[in-house]
């Protein structure tokens, strides 16, 4: 008797629950939906390398170019890498070899071009034909399969005898041609006897 009782009670709310239902439903079809973060917009990293080098070999499989960093960063939603502290040699058989450092670097999303920012500097070893040169500059773009260096910041060449400054340059590593654009100016200091 007492179950029959209380089931009588439930039913006469039966009705009001499924109303209740029914408004919870509505109200969930008429409110929009809430904002979720869109995390193709973040800017982290999917990849972190520390104290990492790479060498790649020319097509004789001799060493041809040299990069190491303290640390490399890869971001998916550009495709860019960031390197901090990086080194790097540029090789050739016929030549001395070039070695640039600086304190950023980005790569190229193909790896194919390394942009170097941040007191970058230059060493170009010396050979039996040159005396060895070191250039400083803010700014570098290389281009390691065509052996190519250029910026259009300011630059310093100094070598034994001579201090240069001038405004932009291009440096080629196979012929070991070095050209200058503008506001060039030369210190040349002769050798002592």
């Amino acid at each position: 008797m007492i179950f029959a009782h209380r089931a009588r009670a439930w039913l006469m709310l039966l009705p009001f629950f499924g109303l209740l239902g029914a408004t919870y439903w509505l109200n969930q079809q008429v409110l929009p939906d809430l904002a979720k973060p869109d995390i193709s917009k973040r800017h982290d990293p999917d990849a972190i390398m520390e104290n990492f080098s790479a060498t790649k070999l020319n097509e004789q499989g001799v060493p041809h170019f040299f990069m190491a960093a303290t640390k490399m960063l890869h971001y998916p939603d550009d495709d860019s890498t960031i390197l901090e502290s990086p080194r790097i040699t540029m090789l050739s058989a016929e030549q001395p070899a070039l070695h640039a450092s600086a304190n950023h670097g980005t790569l190229s999303s193909k790896g194919d071009e390394v942009f170097l920012q941040d007191q970058v500097e230059v060493l170009r070893e010396a050979s039996a034909r040159q005396e060895g040169m070191t250039l400083q500059t803010e700014y570098l773009h290389i281009i390691p399969d065509q052996d190519l260096a250029n910026t259009d910041r300011a630059v310093t060449l100094v070598d034994a005898h001579n201090t240069v400054h001038a405004t932009g340059m291009e440096l080629d590593n196979k012929t070991r041609t070095l050209k200058l654009f503008s506001q060039v100016r030369s210190e040349y200091v002769p050798s002592k006897p």
